[in-house]
């Protein structure tokens, strides 16, 4: 079994470690309109199944990333210098030292969310995907959108997905070292497409999606119908964004989001993200819908919710939320 860094020296093979010099770099968040639950390599991230995500423009991870002064690694998020026992130290840290060229060699990262921080808006993906690049500006390696997907994947998961806008697609791939498991941005532009930001808890979110994935590929006795599930998913999806059928897409991305949360809550012990504002706006979209606004919506694992409308519709879907914020995501 291949570990992540051996992956790492596959890619980086015939590459040095020449410092360039400082590398600030920005990746969006996205959010899967067809899920990612589950993995097949814990180690190497690889998931279960493929996975189709649009990407959140502004909303995302800036890094800065250069060679350290001290005698350890720096990390910063958000102004604010993060203790080395912190989580989202602890995995910059385990992620840095896979490019580390000498253990006297130390980084220093200062990121800035422009997302809430583990709170189901994609964060760590953006995160991961911005440090990715900022390896790779930082050593000036100019590595290809591909080989970027798959060491950005290493760090977490759907980070995979934050290196490209639009819609992007991550194949699964079959092979054991993951050097098929990678996204590629959709030839697909779809400039009416709003996606709608409902920040209801900004809380860190009690069960992270790694150990939410193990418990439900683990224990949940209808994670066998998953995988066929989102091949069905995916292929209408595709369908309907080459046809450009709002409704269908809207209603596949909402079909495939309660099913993931579905797995959640039949998994032992059971995840629920939702809160009681979740339930609350999931009624207000479709009482919405009923009365004739084409909204729908997606939720990722996190109890926030996103809207998916269209241009036209801003107008109304800003009365029936008017907090939220929106994202054009082809500009």
């Amino acid at each position: 079994m291949s570990s992540a860094r051996q992956v790492v020296q596959a890619i980086l093979a015939g590459r040095g470690f020449r410092e360039k010099g400082p590398a600030a770099v920005y990746a969006p968040a996205n959010i899967a309109l067809v899920k990612y639950w589950g993995k097949r390599d814990e180690a190497l991230n690889l998931p279960v199944t493929g996975s189709l995500s649009i990407s959140l423009g502004p909303l995302g991870s800036h890094v800065e990333l250069a060679r350290g002064a001290g005698g350890a690694d720096a990390v910063w998020l958000n102004g604010q210098p993060l203790p080395a026992d912190g989580s989202f130290a602890k995995r910059a840290r385990a992620y840095l030292d896979l490019f580390r060229p000498a253990p006297d060699f130390f980084f220093d990262v200062k990121a800035r969310n422009t997302v809430p921080t583990a709170a189901g808006f994609a964060s760590s993906a953006s995160g991961f995907a911005a440090l990715a690049k900022a390896v790779d500006g930082l050593f000036g390696w100019g590595l290809a959108p591909r080989e970027l997907s798959i060491l950005a994947r290493l760090g977490s998961g759907s980070a995979a997905r934050s290196l490209e806008d639009g819609f992007v697609e991550w194949r699964a791939g079959t092979a054991a070292d993951g050097m098929d498991s990678f996204a590629e941005r959709l030839d697909a532009t779809w400039p009416e497409l709003r996606v709608g930001a409902v920040v209801l808890c900004a809380d860190e979110k009690p069960v992270g999606s790694r150990e939410g994935m193990k418990r439900s590929v683990e224990t949940c006795e209808f994670y066998r119908e998953w995988p066929g599930r989102v091949a069905k998913d995916l292929a209408a999806l595709k369908a309907a964004i080459a046809r450009k059928d709002f409704a269908a897409l809207g209603g596949i991305a909402e079909a495939n989001a309660l099913a993931m949360h579905a797995l959640m809550a039949a998994t032992r012990p059971p995840i629920v993200y939702a809160l009681p504002e979740t339930v609350a706006a999931l009624r207000k979209i479709w009482a919405a819908r009923e009365a004739g606004l084409a909204l729908w919506f997606t939720m990722d694992a996190g109890p926030n919710v996103k809207l998916l409308f269209e241009a036209q519709d801003e107008a109304r879907v800003r009365e029936v939320f008017p907090g939220v914020e929106v994202v054009a995501p082809f500009g």
